[in-house]
């Protein structure tokens, strides 16, 4: 297997360039990001479509990965609560290492082939549930194995990699593979690998939450009031739904609790 993402930068004396000439090469990179993503776009419909069948009967969304791969799968994980008003339990990130790995290194939590199965079965996951696996190199064990087991159980898998002929994709029924290219500083999969999986990510946890419901037209309509720009935007909403004066809308949404509750209040007494 040929990594592509530890191949040599395609720039030289990086030491020796200008802030200017660093941050114009690395835009010229990153603009590949999306470009490449392009090119896949069924198989991230197909990862999704899969994802979404087991969700909308009940089943959860799991991200697992290692490093800058797991902590981007937890960060996607905790914006859909707020965003789209579901369950923290709905979409779970679990990374090599734990909570503690989100901050700093844990040795060795990544090399331990064992240790994704025991993560996922604290969350007593089953085969109503669909596991991504998350690894840019596509050969992290705790990412390979976890997705393997999950197999073996009978719970359906994707992955996001960006190398291709990975043992990564080998464990996925629905695998996603970006190839972005080298990257700037070599073998730094925070760059471009990073991005991509970032984008991905989104691309995967919005669309399911529209499928499910969770958006209407193109509002956040069951987004969580926990700030007091949330609660402006909230209110503005009901205001563009209903006609009412910002105070009224502000006290209705407040009392409801969700601008979705606030909507259907006020058009059911209208």
């Amino acid at each position: 297997m040929i990594k592509t993402t530890e191949t040599t930068s395609l720039y030289r004396h990086l030491d020796k360039m200008s802030t200017f000439e660093l941050i114009t090469a690395i835009n010229a990179e990153d603009r590949k990001v999306p470009e490449a993503i392009g090119k896949i776009l069924p198989d991230i419909e197909r990862c999704i479509d899969a994802a979404y069948e087991r969700m909308k009967e009940g089943g959860r969304l799991f991200y697992i990965g290692a490093g800058t791969s797991g902590r981007l799968g937890i960060v996607d994980a905790s914006e859909c609560p707020p965003t789209f008003g579901v369950s923290a339990d709905i979409v779970i990130g679990v990374m090599a290492g734990g909570d503690e790995a989100i901050r700093k290194s844990v040795e060795h939590a990544e090399d331990d082939p064992d240790l994704a199965w025991k993560d996922l079965k604290g969350f007593y996951i089953d085969d109503r549930d669909f596991v991504i696996g998350i690894a840019a190199s596509g050969t992290t064990p705790y990412v390979v194995h976890g997705l393997k087991d999950c197999r073996s159980h009978g719970i359906a898998t994707g992955c996001i990699t960006c190398n291709h002929g990975s043992p990564l994709a080998d464990q996925a029924d629905f695998p996603i593979v970006v190839v972005v290219g080298p990257e700037f500083v070599t073998g730094s999969t925070r760059m471009k690998s990073g991005t991509a999986q970032k984008l991905i990510l989104n691309m995967i946890s919005t669309s399911i939450m529209i499928k499910l419901g969770r958006v209407v037209d193109n509002k956040m309509v069951d987004m969580q009031l926990s700030n007091a720009k949330l609660k402006d935007r909230g209110t503005k909403m009901v205001m563009a739904e209903t006609g009412l004066s910002y105070e009224k809308a502000h006290e209705t949404l407040l009392l409801k609790g969700s601008v979705r509750e606030a909507v259907e209040a006020i058009k059911k007494n209208e």
